[in-house]
């Protein structure tokens, strides 16, 4: 294993001079959720018990920004988040491919010959059983075991995994973020969904009524669905949690927001400011956003708000 994880934004950037044999996981892995890790463990695990050095592939940006840019597909995880997650599963390197239009048109009979010119060492090749790969998405899991095989390099596909009977994929976690079900989004992920932001000044209204917030601008396009929540706030590079109670939203009573933020009321001592970028951890929908009559009304549901998240963190 190499002593800490290595990023390379392209095949071409790879170095390892040592030709230690390869496993790898290939995959979008956007979320890279419970199924997803089913894969790159399987990829830890030949490394681990036949010797060598367990890496990823995956791309950026997801396909559909170069097919269907007037409507890509909103991603789970930025690509500076998902590279955090794979460093959180102990993966020796990543390796993130740009996904133009020379990547999309390498012939699926070519890939696997492309990935061993690239990667001299590659031993096996992990991947999800309904994986696709190739000009036109013509290259399937019988396929690459093929070519892998005239190659000596082992491929294993893994079987989708199901919860709750259904299928765990990155279409049925976008769907329960955006329609505020995330705890059952975190159960599809095997660990909380995440948002990260820059705190920004605002207008200081929180303060005037004893429950001051950090504005913090959401970056991404996966809307979760507008409303209150209760979530945990921390430095982006540091491990210790605070308790908090959020906001996502447009703000229609005070501000009518074109984009929604998010905002966010530490329960205990603030140590954050203006400029810090902070990782939020969203934990349960508490209700919807709504547009109350007086500001005396929404003072006092904000009271009410913070005494819910009291009585979630604490009891």
């Amino acid at each position: 294993m190499m002593s800490e994880p290595r990023h390379y934004k392209s095949l071409d950037s790879f170095e390892n001079e040592s030709k230690i044999p390869i496993h790898l996981a290939i995959g979008m892995f956007d979320g890279l959720h419970l199924g997803h890790r089913k894969v790159v463990e399987s990829a830890i695990q030949a490394a681990n018990s036949v010797g060598g050095i367990a890496g990823v592939l995956t791309f950026w940006p997801h396909p559909s920004f170069l097919f269907n840019p007037n409507d890509p597909v909103p991603m789970i995880l930025s690509s500076r988040m998902k590279f955090a997650e794979f460093d959180r599963l102990r993966i020796d390197f990543v390796v993130e491919e740009p996904f133009d239009r020379a990547f999309a048109a390498i012939e699926a009979e070519k890939f696997v010959e492309m990935l061993k010119g690239k990667l001299p060492g590659l031993a096996s090749i992990h991947t999800g059983a309904n994986w696709k790969f190739g000009k036109g998405r013509k290259g399937d899991v019988d396929l690459l075991r093929k070519l892998a095989g005239e190659l000596g390099i082992n491929s294993r596909a893994l079987d989708c995994l199901y919860l709750d009977g259904k299928r765990v994929s990155s279409t049925r976690i976008r769907e329960a973020i955006s329609e505020g079900r995330i705890e059952e989004a975190n159960r599809l992920l095997g660990y909380n969904y995440e948002s990260i932001g820059s705190v920004e000044e605002g207008k200081k209204l929180g303060r005037t009524i004893g429950a001051p917030t950090l504005n913090i601008p959401f970056e991404g396009k996966l809307f979760p669905r507008r409303g209150v929540y209760f979530v945990r706030v921390s430095s982006e590079k540091e491990s210790e949690q605070l308790p908090a109670v959020a906001n996502f939203g447009v703000k229609p009573t005070v501000d009518a927001l074109d984009q929604p933020a998010l905002e966010v009321h530490v329960l205990e001592e603030c140590p954050f400011s203006y400029g810090d970028r902070l990782r939020v951890e969203w934990e349960r929908f508490s209700r919807p956003e709504q547009k109350f009559d007086s500001l005396d009304s929404l003072e006092s549901q904000i009271r009410e708000d913070i005494a819910n998240a009291r009585s979630f963190y604490y009891g």
